[in-house]
C-alpha cells in the first residue's frame, strides 16, 4: 500500500480527543493552511476560507454551540432532558485542542455565476465540493501528524453567533467544523461495503 493510502486509512472520525498534542500549535495551523491552499477548486476559484480556533477561542466556540443549540431545540419543542445527551457530546468537542471552521466565499461563487452564465446553476454544487475537498485534505494531513479529528455541521444554527464573535465577513458562509486534538481513544473497527457493490470496472 502506498504511503498516501496508508495516511488515508489513518484518517478516521476520532471522538475521544484531548489537548495533549505532540506538535506546536503553529505547525498544526500551518498544516491546515497548506492543505487548504493545495486543495483544488472549480476554475481555481479558491473559495475556501478557514478560521482556526484554539485555547480560549476553542472553549468559547463550543459554549456558544451549546447555547445556540439549546435555544433551537427548545424552539422546536424538544424536551429539555433531550439536551443532556447532546450537551455531553458538545463537552467532548470542547475538550479537543481546537476547531477549524470551514467557510465558502459566496461573493466569489456569485461572481463566477455572473461571468459564466452557462454553468451558473453548477457553481453552488462545485463550491460544496470544494469545501469538502479542503476539509478532508486538512483532516488527512492532521492524521499524518498523529492528530485525531472529526467533522461536525452545526451550521446554520451557529452562523450568526460565530459571525458576531469572530467578525466573519458577510459573504463567508459556514459549512463545517473540523474538531481536532490528541487521540485519547482510537476509532472503532470500520466495516466496508463489498467492492462488488461499489465499483464497476470495464476494459
Amino acid at each position: 500500500m502506498s504511503n498516501y493510502l496508508e495516511t488515508l486509512e489513518k484518517r478516521r472520525s476520532i471522538y475521544a480527543l484531548g489537548k495533549n498534542v505532540n506538535v506546536e500549535a503553529s505547525q498544526i495551523e500551518g498544516t491546515i493552511k497548506e492543505a487548504v491552499r493545495l486543495s483544488p477548486s472549480a476554475f481555481n476559484s479558491q473559495t475556501s476560507r478557514v478560521v482556526i480556533l484554539t485555547g480560549e477561542s476553542q472553549t468559547q466556540l463550543w459554549d456558544l454551540v451549546a447555547e445556540d443549540l439549546k435555544i433551537e431545540m427548545k424552539r422546536q419543542g424538544v424536551p429539555d432532558e433531550a439536551f443532556e445527551g447532546t450537551k455531553q457530546k458538545l463537552e467532548g468537542f470542547k475538550a479537543a485542542f481546537g476547531t477549524a471552521l470551514f467557510f465558502e466565499d459566496t461573493a466569489i461563487v456569485k461572481n463566477l455565476q455572473e461571468q459564466f452564465a452557462l454553468y451558473a446553476d453548477k457553481f453552488p454544487d462545485w463550491s460544496e465540493q470544494s469545501t469538502g475537498i479542503a476539509a478532508i485534505n486538512a483532516w488527512t494531513a492532521l492524521a499524518e501528524l498523529e492528530i485525531g479529528a472529526n467533522l461536525q455541521h452545526y451550521n446554520p444554527v451557529i452562523n450568526d453567533s460565530v459571525a458576531k464573535v469572530w467578525a466573519i465577513p458577510e459573504n463567508w458562509e459556514l459549512k463545517s467544523q473540523l474538531v481536532f486534538g490528541s487521540i485519547e481513544a482510537p476509532a472503532s473497527e470500520k466495516e466496508f461495503t463489498s467492492d462488488d457493490e461499489r465499483f464497476k470496472v470495464f476494459h
